[in-house]
C-alpha cells in the first residue's frame, strides 16, 4: 500500500490564498516591500519572502503585516 505524502501547510492552496491575499492587501495600502519593512522595523527581503512564501509567517507577524496594511486580521 502507497502512503500519501501531506503536502506541507506553507505550500497548499489556502496558505498560498493567504501570501495573495497579504500581497494585493499591501498593494491596495499603496505600501512597497521596502516601505512596509521600515514601518516593521526589518528588511525588505523579509517582507518578499513572506510574500513568495520562502518564509512561514507566524500569527504575530501576519497580525503585524494586517496593522500595517489596515485590514483586519480576521
Amino acid at each position: 500500500m502507497k502512503r500519501r505524502h501531506k503536502e506541507k501547510s506553507q505550500h497548499t492552496r489556502a496558505y498560498r490564498q493567504l501570501l495573495e491575499a497579504l500581497r494585493q492587501a499591501r498593494e491596495r495600502a499603496g505600501l512597497k516591500q521596502e516601505e512596509v519593512a521600515e514601518k516593521l522595523g526589518t528588511y525588505a527581503s523579509f517582507v518578499s519572502k513572506c510574500e513568495s512564501g520562502e518564509r512561514r509567517l507566524d500569527v504575530v507577524e501576519l497580525a503585524d503585516l494586517c496593522r500595517v496594511y489596515g485590514v483586519n486580521l480576521a
